[in-house]
């Protein structure tokens, strides 16, 4: 009794030392992240000035890091291997950074070779229009595991920041960050079918909407026996067993609110397949699950939901609410009249498990093809 007694007082105590602990384990972490990297950047650029204007000769950094080995036991990350990483991460990301002449300033001197220190990018300014609001920040946030993963994977400098963006401001694990990559989420965006443009009258709404959701969507978890016999309650029921992955595959700032959400009509019951709120946009996204191809009477049924929530469900600060039917086929021909006049926010994407992708779509470089591009 005395042990329940002190679990009952005691619990909201813990709790707040625990988010303590937590959140002090986030920052010594990503400040040691944040100096990893700043090191790593610095001996790139520092290898990349000896061993590209052939200053050091053949088998240099092989000799370099085993004496490092020898004069620091027990180092790890100054493989051969890791410091052609660096020069890589180096390389890829000078352009970007020096297109400001104070960061340009900055690299300079932390690369003089008698004064290398660790390139401090926190005391970065922030960068020019060209990179997105506060992007130094989401850089730092990303291991460099996850930074080599997505040079590996992307060749332009547009794609680079938009992998390392979302990576930093949705947290990505590497599972995550794997997934986009297989699906191209980068040439995904925007092209999902809907009617945004005329349907949401809040500019910062209709933008992160035509960025977060996609056309063809792969769901890692979903297994199906049969592709010509997909049952829609075992999608459901698969993708409620499997949230926290759905929510993932969808982006980041979704809250699931139900499944088989009941709104009331008229003494009428109604069922939504999946509700969710997204943080960013602050709307109510309601999900129809479709086993085959899209029909014109999805967008109806659906357009009624939507009435349904804003009237009943939503908040008064709250932007409408959004609507997307997730479906097997589509016609997008068929889906753009079917939306042509329809008056609330809604798109058409549709979804495949992993076993029905073809095995090249779910290829990505292995570590031979690493140390090719090293």
């Amino acid at each position: 009794m005395a042990v329940q007694i002190l679990k009952q007082n005691y619990a909201e105590e813990v709790k707040t030392i625990k988010n303590a602990i937590s959140v002090s384990r986030y920052r010594a972490a990503k400040q040691a992240n944040t100096a990893q990297l700043g090191l790593y950047y610095s001996v790139g650029g520092y290898i990349s000035q000896h061993t590209r204007n052939a200053k050091w000769g053949t088998g240099a950094l092989n000799a370099i890091s085993q004496q490092l080995q020898q004069e620091i036991p027990g180092l790890k990350g100054f493989s051969e291997g890791n410091m052609r990483k660096m020069r890589l991460f180096y390389e890829a990301w000078q352009p970007v950074f020096e297109k400001r002449s104070q960061v340009a300033n900055e690299i300079e001197v932390a690369l003089v070779p008698d004064k290398l220190v660790p390139f401090d990018f926190a005391k970065c300014s922030q960068p020019a229009h060209e990179l997105p609001e506060d992007f130094i920040n989401r850089f730092l946030e990303v291991g460099f595991d996850s930074h080599m993963r997505i040079l590996a994977n992307v060749q332009s400098e547009e794609e680079k920041i938009f992998y390392v963006e979302r990576c930093g401001r949705e947290f990505w694990g590497r599972e995550r960050l794997k997934l986009a990559l297989q699906e191209d989420l980068y040439h995904q965006q925007g092209t999902m079918p809907n009617n945004f443009a005329v349907t949401l009258t809040d500019e910062q709404q209709r933008t992160v909407a035509m960025q977060t959701f996609k056309e063809n969507n792969v769901l890692e978890f979903l297994h199906v026996e049969n592709p010509d016999l997909v049952d829609e309650r075992d999608v459901e029921q698969q993708i409620v067993e499997n949230i926290k992955k759905f929510m993932l595959s969808l982006g980041g700032d979704f809250a699931f609110m139900g499944n088989q959400y009941r709104i009331i009509v008229n003494e009428k019951e109604r069922f939504i397949d999946l509700l969710f709120y997204h943080r960013r946009m602050r709307c109510l996204v309601a999900i129809e699950l479709k086993s085959g191809e899209f029909e014109p009477e999805y967008a109806g049924k659906l357009n009624y939901y939507l009435s349904a929530l804003d009237t009943l469900v939503r908040l008064p600060e709250e932007n409408p609410s959004i609507g997307i039917v997730l479906c097997r086929n589509k016609d997008n021909t068929e889906v753009e009249f079917a939306l042509r006049d329809i008056s609330k926010p809604m798109g058409v994407a549709t979804y495949r498990s992993r076993d029905e992708l073809p095995r090249n779509y779910r290829y990505l470089p292995s570590s031979e093809d690493l140390k090719k591009l090293l």
